[in-house]
């Protein structure tokens, strides 16, 4: 095996030893692009997440875009796909689990301020609408990336890296 092989290369997910899981969910509500998802399923699996919720039109494997950025993680990271975000939230609210949307919101807390509970679900939005309102409502609090500049946005799967790594940090996981 090369240096730049990952260490689980050729080894089928069900031989690989079991890992210690961070008890984080991570709900992905109408994520547009294929890409972002891969992303953001190679970022879960560089942070040992819990599980991750695509929900409503966010792609899900089989897709050949989603496997050219997620480069096989969506085999290591256990997932659901769900029709409803609404239904997977009532579903995480009711295993007891604090629901955070990340969100540039008026009543957002900034994500290095926020105090993460532990277990969390984290809720990211689409790309162009972000979290919607009834969903927002459905959750516990909202966290941001504050924005400088004037577009007022930043990438989805680069928020959940900032963010799953800050959770991390806080709980002196990293």
């Amino acid at each position: 095996m090369s240096v730049l092989e990952p260490h689980y290369a050729g080894v089928a997910p069900d031989r690989l030893a079991p890992i210690v899981r961070n008890p984080v969910h991570v709900v992905l509500d109408n994520i547009r692009s294929a890409f972002n998802v891969g992303s953001i399923f190679r970022t879960a699996d560089a942070g040992a997440v819990e599980h991750i919720h695509l929900c409503g039109y966010t792609c899900h494997p089989p897709n050949d875009k989603l496997a050219k950025t997620a480069l096989g993680a969506f085999d290591y990271v256990p997932w659901t796909r769900h029709d409803s975000t609404a239904h997977a939230l009532d579903a995480l609210h009711r295993a007891g689990l604090p629901i955070i949307a990340v969100e540039v919101a008026q009543h957002a807390v900034s994500y290095s301020a926020f105090a993460w509970p532990r277990p969390v679900a984290l809720v990211f939005g689409n790309e162009v609408k972000g979290v919607q309102p009834d969903i927002l409502e459905q959750c516990d609090a909202a966290a941001c990336v504050p924005m400088k500049g004037y577009k007022n946005s930043i990438n989805v799967a680069t928020v959940f890296g900032i963010v799953l790594f800050e959770v991390l940090r806080q709980w002196g996981a990293v």
